[in-house]
């Protein structure tokens, strides 16, 4: 590992060999079923992707190692340090590159997202691309159920701000499933393994930081489902969670993560 990288302790148990090019890191804590019925749907495509679950801390009982076996999964990693969604993040793609992976696709865990969108990305990488987004509102893509509040908040505020930020066109912005190349990671101008990325801040980072240095990026369609009724899917609370977003779209906006303005502090 680089002696530089900021990565949160964390603990590896490691499945099976490596076998692929490419990697999907998928988030979780405490997802239960969704994410084991997930892991169900991605074995179809095992043939393409090693599959890497970045725990956050479950206690649910779904990151068993024995469920995760008979699923697939080639290692579990486990977050015993400080930090949230972006923490989890670091320690994936950190594992990922130690692992000589070309490239990382990352879902959220909580069984939104259509995993037979998986092959999409992998040509994209194929094909040379740096930056994948994920969409469900460009053409082919499918936005189902989502929450009126949410559906305006992305489309009117966030994706707007991202992509003048970035100086590039996105349409789903907080969406998490994304493909980075290794070798936009590896840039020593992006430099995603510091400790400001806690929160949500790597995801935003990540979709500006690309187009700003000419990495080539484009968005491909998805579709992400939300329950028809109960409980939505996600760790953003309502008043926190959505605070930090906008605190992280006003750090965008004043450059606060990129790797410069670090140095000049």
């Amino acid at each position: 590992m680089n002696k530089e990288w900021q990565i949160p302790d964390y603990e590896i148990t490691e499945i099976k060999p490596k076998h692929s090019k490419y990697c999907v890191c998928i988030p979780v804590i405490n997802e239960g079923e969704r994410i084991l019925g997930q892991l169900d749907r991605i074995k179809p495509f095992l043939d393409m992707v090693d599959v890497l679950l970045l725990d956050g801390g479950s206690t649910d009982g779904s990151t068993d190692i024995t469920k995760l076996k008979e699923r697939g999964v080639r290692t579990l990693l486990v977050k015993i340090g400080q930090g949230k969604l972006s923490a989890q993040l670091r320690m994936g793609y950190a594992y990922a590159l130690e692992q000589g992976y070309e490239g990382t696709i990352t879902v959220d865990g909580n069984g939104k997202d259509n995993v037979d969108a998986i092959p999409k990305f992998i040509q994209a990488l194929e094909d040379g691309w740096d930056m994948v987004q994920g969409s469900r509102y460009i053409a082919g893509g499918q936005a189902i159920n989502t929450p009126k509040l949410r559906h305006f908040a992305v489309r009117l505020i966030h994706a707007p701000v991202v992509s003048k930020v970035a100086g590039f066109r996105y349409t789903d912005t907080t969406n998490g499933y994304r493909a980075y190349s290794k070798r936009y990671l590896c840039d020593d101008r992006v430099q995603p393994f510091r400790e400001i990325f806690n929160t949500y801040e790597l995801l935003a980072y990540l979709s500006v930081r690309a187009p700003q240095l000419a990495f080539k990026t484009k968005e491909v369609p998805v579709t992400r489902a939300y329950p028809k009724k109960g409980k939505i899917p996600t760790k953003i609370s309502f008043i926190k969670g959505n605070s930090d977003l906008l605190r992280i779209l006003g750090d965008l906006i004043l450059h606060k993560y990129d790797p410069e303005q670090g140095s000049k502090s």
